[in-house]
């Protein structure tokens, strides 16, 4: 079954499609309207209203903190008792160097704030922060698919490789909207669909 969407789409597969369809382009506009310049850089406020763009067209709780635990393979994401002292702790942690922005893009993933779409959000999240503080953004092309999900998988106890895998994709095209793109495209290669699984308890 679907997440419930805006769109009635009851089928998985085809709302894995036009979602990436859609959130694609409003992720392009964010780029060339020059939104995310607008945003708070390396807040939860700011990544929600990353989220809001990119998939209000889609769902209600676009921008809004998810309302059921998640998981993906044995990792439980923060349990929804402790996610907003989470998101507060991480809205605190430095931004100054290469180092303590990895080290808050992993709380950030650890935190999950959204029921679908965390990855996508993050991402930009994440390369708004590189590019304000240290004029460098990620090319996602750079990064191998299945390097970056162990070492992401892994980044909570040891964030050795992920800051490692990241440093090397670095690239000062800051403002190049196919660098910009190739992020975007990465999202879904990166991400997958029908990973998380939930629960009602909190």
């Amino acid at each position: 079954m679907a997440l419930a969407n805006k769109l009635g789409i009851r089928d998985s597969a085809e709302l894995a499609r036009l979602e990436e369809k859609l959130s694609k382009k409003k992720a392009a506009e964010l780029f060339e309207k020059g939104l995310l310049d607008t945003f708070e850089v390396g807040t939860f406020a700011g990544l929600a209203k990353i989220h809001k763009y990119l998939f209000d067209d889609i769902y209600d709780f676009a921008g809004q903190l998810r309302t059921v635990n998640i998981a993906k393979g044995n990792f439980r994401f923060a349990p929804l008792m402790y996610l907003q002292t989470a998101l507060e702790n991480i809205d605190h942690m430095p931004q100054s160097n290469f180092d303590e922005i990895i080290e808050k893009y992993v709380e950030m993933n650890v935190a999950h704030p959204f029921r679908e779409g965390n990855g996508r959000s993050t991402r930009i999240w994440l390369d708004a922060m590189l590019k304000k503080e240290i004029g460098q953004v990620v090319d996602w092309s750079q990064v191998d698919k299945e390097d970056y999900l162990l070492a992401m998988e892994r980044s909570p106890i040891k964030d050795i490789e992920i800051k490692f895998l990241l440093k090397n994709a670095l690239t000062d095209m800051i403002d190049d909207r196919t660098v910009y793109m190739k992020g975007i495209d990465a999202s879904y290669y990166y991400e997958g669909y029908n990973v998380f699984k939930t629960d009602e308890l909190s």
